[in-house]
């Protein structure tokens, strides 16, 4: 387990475990694999993901707060409890409508 990732067989929440950054973007590594990571992050309200692409699916789950998701162009507005999915490929940006509090998951494909 690397430093930064969270620890096994211990109860936590999502929202606690991750504070925010004035004018900043904070990420924590929840788990990482071969198959895939987990990845917990943070954004000031006005911060961004610039539009990009990733070779493999992905999906996002609004923890606390409201974002844009910008995927193909088509823009949805997400907040506290809400996921979707950015299939690879397929560019995709984060643009933070209010500061929000993310998990991002990958899964990898063979």
């Amino acid at each position: 387990m690397s430093n930064n990732e969270f620890e096994n067989s211990k109860v936590f929440s999502f929202d606690e475990s991750v504070e925010y950054s004035e004018g900043g973007i904070v990420s924590k590594t929840v788990l990482k694999k071969q198959t895939g990571n987990i990845s917990l992050f943070s954004f000031a309200k006005g911060e961004a993901l610039s539009e990009h692409t990733a070779p493999f699916d992905a999906m996002i789950t609004v923890v606390d707060g409201k974002v844009e998701v910008v995927i193909g162009g088509k823009s949805f507005i997400l907040t506290a409890g809400q996921t979707i999915i950015m299939p690879a490929n397929i560019t995709h940006a984060v643009n933070a409508v209010e500061k929000f509090k993310m998990v991002l998951t990958m899964i990898k494909s063979n």
